[in-house]
């Protein structure tokens, strides 16, 4: 029989795995915080600490990170077959899967979650680049990108709320977005 799993099911895994590999939510918040706070001078670390949580609950974010999380986990056991297995270990530069999962759940966060990722990639800000440079123990081939793309969601979706704010204020109500 077919089990259905709920999505906050889902949500408290990954969050369970991001910490079993050494990322909190206040790590990928930080980076998020980061990439906003010049253009809003209010913003908090515990606004974007709430951001994060909410890319986050989304599925497809969700789904992303349990499979690049999972690839990684596999990679280090040796449980992936050759050549699959050396180009995950040691994060091939050419092989570009592990940006192509990342990259393809920020689009639905627009183009300052596209802009967002490319420059966390290149920059490899905060955590990201303890996980791209190997530092400790372990695979983060994908995991990596994965939270580079949640801070830049997180990012795109504070972005957008600051501006509904501002519209609000100026007697613009605005529905909610992303």
């Amino acid at each position: 029989m077919k089990r259905t799993v709920h999505s906050a099911e889902v949500f408290d895994a990954v969050r369970e795995k991001l910490l079993q590999r050494g990322v909190t939510i206040e790590d990928i918040a930080k980076i998020t915080y980061e990439m906003q706070a010049k253009y809003n001078p209010e913003l908090t670390l515990a606004d974007c600490v709430e951001s994060v949580e909410a890319v986050l609950r989304k599925r497809e974010i969700q789904h992303a990170m349990l499979v690049g999380i999972e690839l990684d986990v596999l990679a280090e056991k040796g449980l992936l077959s050759e050549p699959l297995l050396s180009l995950v270990q040691t994060d091939e530069p050419l092989f570009g899967c592990d940006e192509t999962l990342a990259f393809g759940s920020v689009l639905g966060y627009g183009s300052i979650a596209v802009t967002t990722f490319g420059h966390l990639d290149k920059e490899k800000i905060g955590i990201i680049r303890k996980l791209d440079t190997k530092i400790g123990a372990g695979v983060h081939t994908f995991l990596d990108d994965l939270v580079a793309s949640l801070a830049a969601a997180a990012s795109s979706r504070i972005a957008h709320r600051f501006r509904d704010l501002e519209e609000e204020r100026n007697g613009h109500p605005q529905e909610d977005v992303v």
